[in-house]
């Protein structure tokens, strides 16, 4: 992943090198794939982000890469089932009746909007998770962290949907937990390009090791 010269220089001045792992220790590493479900990859919905459809062979290829040394692959669908069940963002945030009301409609814990995209390739070894917040490691929203700790993970690779709110939320609390966090740039979408490169941008200068799908495929073999 190239970074502009700035964000670069940013990052070498504290430490030796922009990638940060070499190797991943399968056993002790999960892909926590967030969101990427039918209101978020459907075309047409008030949450669509077209380019989240263009992710999906990165992330299977990613899953089943984990799987095949040992590890593990979460995937986390935002569910939502009330207005006053999230009163600040789906009322000074999100504040138009239309638009509250189509969220809603999308994220309803028994609608089609939270069940996966069916291209995604998941394993009935997976582990599937809600959650109501933008982060997946916030632990009022998502018992992920208690799965992981269980595990005795140490190393999470997330992926999903979108890069810049609930992909970067849900590393940058990770990081806030010590876990190691690894970032797919290709197997993360966001709704405009440049935003998606800023967000990768944050996330190396102070969350993680932003690699491509074919960096993390590798780190994976170098560990088995």
């Amino acid at each position: 992943m190239a970074f502009t010269p700035r964000v670069q220089d940013g990052i070498l001045r504290r430490r030796e090198q922009v990638p940060i792992y070499d190797t991943l220790d399968p056993a002790r590493t999960a892909l926590v794939v967030v969101d990427m479900q039918n209101a978020f990859c459907k075309p047409g919905g008030i949450l669509s982000v077209d380019s989240a459809r263009s992710i999906v062979p990165n992330i299977n290829t990613l899953a089943a890469s984990l799987r095949r040394a040992g590890g593990s692959v979460f995937w986390i669908q935002m569910k939502i089932a009330s207005k006053a069940h999230w009163p600040v963002y789906l009322g000074d945030l999100v504040s138009r009746p239309d638009a509250v009301e189509a969220i809603l409609a999308d994220l309803s814990p028994t609608g089609e909007g939270t069940e996966l995209w069916p291209e995604l390739q998941v394993d009935p070894a997976d582990t599937v998770l809600p959650k109501d917040r933008f982060s997946a490691f916030l632990s009022k929203a998502c018992t992920l962290m208690e799965h992981l700790d269980r595990k005795g993970i140490d190393t999470v690779i997330i992926a999903g949907t979108l890069t810049n709110i609930c992909c970067e939320s849900s590393a940058r609390d990770a990081a806030m937990h010590d876990y190691k966090v690894v970032f797919p740039s290709d197997a993360n979408a966001a709704r405009y390009e440049d935003v998606h490169e800023r967000s990768l941008e944050t996330i190396a200068q102070c969350f993680g090791d932003v690699r491509t799908t074919e960096d993390i495929v590798a780190m994976i073999d170098r560990g088995r």
